[in-house]
């Protein structure tokens, strides 16, 4: 210790020393250490200010040491650095071969710097003393010291390391200023906190910032001895795993393998078994082999267990067989779904071919069509008629590549893709796979899920699928992959060239007839518990629920509605009211309120300027009665309704017809230059668009200009160009049904559509007269009427 009596104002040896000097003195500022009086601290000194700063303390020895706030600063500045330091007597210097200086300093007293003389070539200071407050042993400080004490205690008992002469002198010690350095000293405290120590203006302060520097301290002790004494358990619990798996094949080996085969050799058998191709099985036995030489708390190894458990699982060579039997095929799709006619007959081709050929690459199938059509059902039909396993997959709203190809085995909780998990699910290399809403995938940062697909359903490359998780070629030229789709524009042209697409148009209103009559009723009276002797829905009933409370291409909405009448029948039988409920055409409202939908009808007389024109609409025909007007004006064409751009040409076109050719249409008068022709199509909220209206329109814009009325009786599609020729249009099928079902008799359709009346019911043909046209002139000899008078 210094031979300084702190006590004093300026200390029997610093006094002179200080009137000497004028209480100017060079300052070493120290990055990560705090001096305190009486205590001797070794020091390393580097830097070129504090070197320059010590040799200029050699005659007298004296220097300020400062700690700086913060350590990282290479070259502090005067507000970098704390505003109390301790003045140090330099006892010992020795020069190290780096150019280091080491320097052994002994604290003095605290002082407080006054003012910065100079900054280059090293700082000096002038300071000012701080004296030690006189200290009053009362109450509080005994308290203090006490607590301060057990609080050191706990510390080494926690594991806190202290030299044994330090230990001994602050628990035998009794002053308290002393007590507080010594033990700020001998812990592990943090600059700031030692700095706060220091810069203590009386003793109660010092010692109760000290019992709160101690608490927290105690709080890291005790964190990492039970950090510590976890790991240690740890270790406890792999090396007792390890001493007694090698007792355990000792046992084994001693007793000729008595406790059975171990998990190794039953991977070893199960691989050996599973039938893979050669790479599969070579890849299973180098991973089965890492295995082995892991140690059995390495983490890797539930990551290869669950490798080999998808390569062991994976049905590598087993197939469904069956005897293909074509009439028995034949009678399972006709059972489970009316109609339907071209997609059944090309599932038995593809049956066909099989049967005779042995073998053939999987087809990859689209059904395309409105909902509810039976896309997804019609799947398992086929599943059932070639009794295949069958797995269904949706691909609605997928926009990860991972999902289709799978993960690599070096992310966490990897898996292989959708497309091996289901072939894994079906347990045979040869299901019947369906990809339902293949066009609704989507794409973003994650990748491409359609590109993905487009090697597993080209039946060039499928016999060799790469899967990201299992490294190993899959072949997946056996699997018969069915996709549906509601819409081909979304599905990328790459896609779709791998895809045989086969149209489902929708249902007629006959086929929802029998379908609601074979299938969808007695589902339903299964459903909920009824037979036809407690419910009796008659055919009337069923065609008006069609017509008034559905308006959809499939079936879901009429199988709802079906399902409607029975819970409520269901309520009057529960409630006691057993009887036959029998549901007619007057009684339908009690069951399912007011008609929903208003089938368009045939006019009830001609009129001029009304045309029946027929459309089609994903969910069936329609029947529009396109109506013409004419006002005085400057020539113009107003289109209203809701008109998409196509059809509004079509009117224009329909428009410039009806002008080139006014004096052979025997329209009298410059209608182009004092009349504004108006052409509206009902139904204004509802989109329409397309070149079909084409005719229509121009019989109305005829009538109109030649006062002649449109036979009511009459309905009419077809493309009209500027020379009167009528083109080919589509949905003939659903047209005519409309017209059929508006009780219309004549339908004129362009010529080139003749060959679409082979797929309209015969009822139909005998029930319509059509006339077939190749120009205008034709179609207004059928539709006008004589000029009114």
């Amino acid at each position: 210790m210094a031979d300084i009596d702190d006590k004093k104002p300026w200390g029997s040896f610093l006094q002179p020393k200080i009137i000497k000097s004028k209480g100017i003195f060079p300052l070493i500022p120290l990055k990560d250490a705090v001096i305190f009086p009486y205590t001797a601290t070794s020091l390393m000194v580097k830097r070129k200010k504090s070197l320059k700063a010590l040799d200029a303390a050699k005659h007298d020895r004296m220097v300020v040491l400062v700690a700086q706030e913060k350590k990282e600063i290479v070259d502090p500045k005067p507000s970098d650095l704390y505003g109390v330091g301790t003045i140090s007597r330099i006892r010992e210097i020795n020069k190290l071969p780096d150019g280091t200086v080491k320097v052994l300093a002994e604290g003095i007293t605290r002082v407080k710097i006054k003012e910065f003389l100079e900054i280059e070539p090293f700082m000096k200071v002038r300071i000012e003393p701080l004296f030690r407050p006189a200290i009053e042993e009362t109450e509080i400080v005994e308290a203090l010291m006490y607590g301060i004490k057990n609080q050191f205690k706990q510390c080494i008992n926690l594991g806190a390391t202290v030299p044994l002469d330090a230990l001994l002198m602050i628990l035998n010690i009794t002053d308290p200023w002393q007590i507080a350095d010594l033990v700020v000293l001998n812990l592990d405290f943090k600059v700031e906190e030692k700095q706060r120590i220091l810069e203590s203006q009386n003793v109660e302060e010092k010692l109760q910032k000290l019992t709160e520097f101690l608490f927290r301290q105690i709080k890291i002790l005790k964190v990492a001895k039970k950090i510590t004494k976890e790991t240690g358990k740890e270790l406890g619990k792999i090396q007792k795993e390890i001493f007694l798996r090698e007792q355990l094949k000792a046992i084994e080996k001693e007793l000729g393998v008595a406790g059975g085969k171990t998990e190794i050799e039953e991977l070893k058998d199960k691989i050996e078994k599973a039938k893979m191709p050669k790479e599969a099985e070579e890849k299973a036995k180098k991973e089965l082999a890492r295995l082995e030489r892991m140690p059995s708390f390495s983490p890797e190894i539930s990551y290869i267990r669950t490798y080999l458990d998808w390569l062991i699982d994976l049905p590598w060579s087993k197939k469904t067989r069956s005897k293909i039997d074509l009439n028995q095929a034949q009678k399972i799709l006709d059972e489970d779904h009316y109609g339907l006619k071209k997609i059944k007959e090309r599932v038995l081709e593809y049956l066909a071919v099989q049967k005779l050929v042995g073998k053939i690459k999987g087809p990859i199938l689209c059904f395309v069509g409105p909902p509810g059509t039976g896309k997804t059902s019609i799947g398992k039909s086929i599943a059932r008629a070639l009794e295949r396993k069958f797995f269904h997959m949706s691909l609605g709203g997928i926009r990860d590549e991972a999902e289709i190809r799978g993960h690599r085995r070096t992310y966490v909780g990897a898996l292989p893709g959708r497309i091996i998990q289901g072939v894994n699910t079906a347990g045979t290399k040869n299901p019947v796979f369906m990809l339902d809403e293949i066009d609704k995938i989507g794409a973003d940062f994650r990748g491409d899920p359609s590109a993905a697909l487009l090697e597993a359903l080209d039946p060039e490359q499928n016999f060799a699928f790469s899967d990201h998780y299992l490294e190993i070629p899959f072949d997946l030229s056996n699997v018969m992959f069915i996709t549906t789709a509601n819409i081909l524009d979304t599905i990328p042209p790459a896609l779709r060239d791998r895809l045989e697409v086969i149209d489902f148009p929708g249902y007629i209103e006959e086929e929802k007839f029998y379908i609601a009559k074979g299938f969808l009723i007695p589902k339903q009276l299964k459903n909920h518990g009824l037979n036809e002797k407690l419910l009796f829905i008659t055919d009337p009933v069923t065609r008006t629920i069609i017509r008034e409370y559905t308006y959809e291409a499939g079936v879901r909405n009429l199988e709802r509605e079906i399902a409607s009448i029975c819970r409520k029948v269901a309520k009057e039988i529960a409630f006691g009211k057993k009887k036959l409920y029998k549901v007619t055409v007057d009684n339908l409202k009690d069951y399912l309120g007011p008609s929903k939908y208003h089938i368009t009808m045939a006019e009830k007389e001609d009129e001029i300027g009304v045309a029946t024109g027929l459309a089609w609409t994903p969910s069936g025909g329609e029947v529009l009665h396109i109506e013409a007007t004419k006002m005085l004006g400057k020539g113009s064409l107003i289109l209203t309704g809701h008109l998409g751009k196509v059809m509004k040409e079509s009117a224009q076109a329909a428009f410039s017809y009806a002008r080139a050719h006014a004096e052979k249409l025997g329209i009298k008068g410059e209608f182009y230059k004092d009349s504004d022709i108006h052409i509206h199509v009902p139904a204004g909220a509802i989109p329409k668009d397309g070149p079909s209206a084409g005719v229509a329109m121009a019989c109305a814009l005829v009538s109109i200009l030649s006062e002649k009325p449109i036979k009511r009786t009459v309905g009419m599609t077809g493309e009209v160009t500027l020379r009167g020729h009528i083109l080919e249009v589509g949905g003939i099928k659903e047209k005519v049904l409309a017209a059929h079902r508006a009780e219309l008799k004549t339908v004129v359709l362009p010529k080139d559509n003749k060959k679409d009346l082979e797929d309209i019911p015969k009822n139909v043909l005998t029930a319509l007269k059509f006339i077939f046209v190749e120009n205008m002139d034709e179609v207004l000899k059928v539709v006008l009427e004589k000029k009114a008078n």
